[in-house]
């Protein structure tokens, strides 16, 4: 005959399906066990679930895809032309040479006197303070909800941990404007290096002009990239916003068709 094991004890027999707590909680009522929702209805949204670090967004969202493109596509200052100014969009800023590793990567920065790369292989990698020899002379940085106290400088460090982003931009890059929008709420707000601090500044009708640049940036509401909604924005000295690329083959395309002249023929 053949010899059986003996059984195991209570505490090593392992729990079947039968033993399992039930996926349903006690309160679901029946029509809800027997037809449940579909995952969109009861998962996490994209509201619930975050997209980016506050120290290091790795995964931006469509918004700040987006309007880093306008930004750069608008920022036409009369005074500086483009091959005298930098333009970084999502790259890391390093600011201390005691601390090399140490980084912040704004969402937008603008930095003047600084020369773009001539050649795709000159390119920069990031944006090195002490190897450039100048600082930005704004950032620009788009409000999250899990991001506010970081950039808004109401979350602390210790002595020996990076700083936040706005001491970082205040006292070791010493940036001249400190610009910070948030979409959710409708609000630009500009602060401005005054000694060692910065400074809330008034902005009237959501635009704020740059003498520096001869440049203002204000709160635009229209359609950028076939999307409606509020986007920040340059504009020129009479008032008119700057003209996207797209805008401008559209206007070019308008004036030969009144012409009689079809641009799908050229």
């Amino acid at each position: 005959m053949y010899q059986t094991d003996p059984p195991l004890p209570k505490s090593k027999v392992l729990p079947t399906m039968y033993d399992l707590p039930s996926e349903h909680p006690k309160d679901m009522d029946l029509t809800e066990q027997m037809h449940p929702r579909p995952p969109k209805e009861t998962m996490p949204t994209m509201y619930d679930l975050p997209s980016e670090d506050p120290e290091e967004p790795g995964l931006p969202d469509e918004f700040h895809d987006f309007q880093p493109q306008l930004l750069r596509e608008t920022c036409k200052p009369p005074n500086y032309p483009t091959g005298e100014m930098f333009i970084g969009t999502d790259l890391n800023l390093y600011y201390d040479a005691r601390n090399r590793l140490w980084h912040k990567r704004p969402d937008w920065f603008l930095v003047l006197g600084a020369s773009r790369a001539q050649q795709q292989q000159d390119m920069r990698l990031s944006y090195v303070v002490w190897q450039e020899g100048i600082a930005p002379f704004l950032v620009v940085e788009l409000l999250s909800p899990g991001t506010e106290a970081e950039d808004l400088g109401q979350t602390f460090r210790d002595a020996n941990k990076p700083p936040t982003k706005w001491l970082a931009y205040e006292q070791s890059l010493r940036i001249p404007y400190y610009i910070v929008f948030d979409r959710y709420q409708n609000q630009l707000r500009v602060f401005q290096l005054t000694a060692t601090r910065y400074q809330a500044v008034e902005v009237p009708e959501q635009k704020f002009w740059f003498r520096e640049l001869e440049l203002g940036l204000g709160v635009w509401s229209g359609s950028y990239q076939q999307t409606e909604g509020l986007w920040l924005r340059w504009y020129n000295a009479t008032g008119n916003w700057i003209a996207t690329p797209e805008e401008r083959a559209e206007r070019l395309a308008e004036k030969l068709r009144s012409l009689g002249v079809d641009p799908d023929d050229l």
